[in-house]
Order: structure tokens, then C-alpha cells, then sequence
């Protein structure tokens, strides 16, 4: 199968993360399996984005899975898009739930997940979760394996 990347922004190109996720370019692409229900994952260990009030670091352990309808997200935008996030202030619900609302409106996907497993900062780690709708029964989606933060204890 060939793929048309006339109109894709990011695949093939050089390219700087934009300053902000509002000014990312999300691509998308045909799916060529549209016909049938599976599940994707992106697996995103090395998220960061900014406290809003006192612009320090802040970093998360991201899941996002999504059963296509007919289209798949380009991979290399995705990965520009949530590098984005870099230099950004948001609070980490914000951060989760945004980034699931953009890609369900870009896809419009059969269902969308996304775990934010959030690092603890001021001792307190944050979990955040959301989904699109309730979760197809025809396709098997796997746990996403991330468990909840374990001090030392």
C-alpha cells in the first residue's frame, strides 16, 4: 500500500517541537485496516510539561490507547505535539484530559483512552485518567501495565 504524505507536515521533514501544543500540528492517516477493530498504543515515558504557578518541572508516564475507525494518527506528529507540552503550564489534569480530547478530535476513533501515571512532586503523585466512551467489547484491550506510585514502603 502506498500512502499519500503530501499533505503530512511532520513525516519526512526536519523539524523543532512547536512552543506550545495550541500551535502543534496533529497529522493524520488512512487506515488501511478500517474495517476491522484493533487496538493501538502509544507508550509516552518520558512526558514533561510545566507547573502553571511555579513553573517548575513536571513529568509523567503517559498511555494512550485507541481503537481506530478511519484514520490512525501519524506517529512523528504525535511525538511533536506532545513535545509541545515541554514548555507549557498546565496542571496535570488539564494536560491528560486535553491531550485525549484533541486526539478523538482528530480521529474520531472507535474509543480513546489515556492514563497520565504523573510523577510526585510536593510528595503527592497524581494519576489521571479518561476515556472517550465505554470500551468496545469486540477487541481486547490489554491493562496498561503502569502501576500506581510506590515509595519506598
Amino acid at each position: 500500500m502506498t500512502v499519500d504524505t503530501t499533505n503530512l507536515t511532520h513525516l519526512g521533514q526536519p523539524g523543532d517541537a512547536p512552543d506550545n501544543p495550541d500551535e502543534a500540528v496533529l497529522d493524520r492517516v488512512p487506515n488501511p485496516h478500517a474495517d476491522t477493530s484493533y487496538v493501538t498504543r502509544f507508550t509516552c515515558p518520558e512526558f514533561t510539561s510545566l507547573c502553571p504557578v511555579t513553573g517548575q518541572p513536571d513529568f509523567a508516564h503517559l498511555m494512550i490507547d485507541y481503537v481506530p475507525g478511519d484514520w490512525l494518527v501519524e506517529s512523528k506528529s504525535l511525538k511533536m505535539y506532545l513535545g509541545a507540552f515541554r514548555n507549557h503550564g498546565a496542571f496535570h489534569e488539564d494536560c491528560t484530559v486535553a491531550i485525549g480530547k484533541r486526539l478523538v478530535g482528530l480521529l474520531d476513533p472507535r474509543w480513546l483512552r489515556i492514563g497520565g501515571y504523573w510523577y510526585p512532586r510536593g510528595g503527592i503523585p497524581i494519576d489521571v485518567f479518561w476515556q472517550s466512551g465505554p470500551q468496545p467489547a469486540e477487541v481486547w484491550i490489554p491493562d496498561q501495565g503502569v502501576p500506581s506510585y510506590r515509595g519506598r514502603g
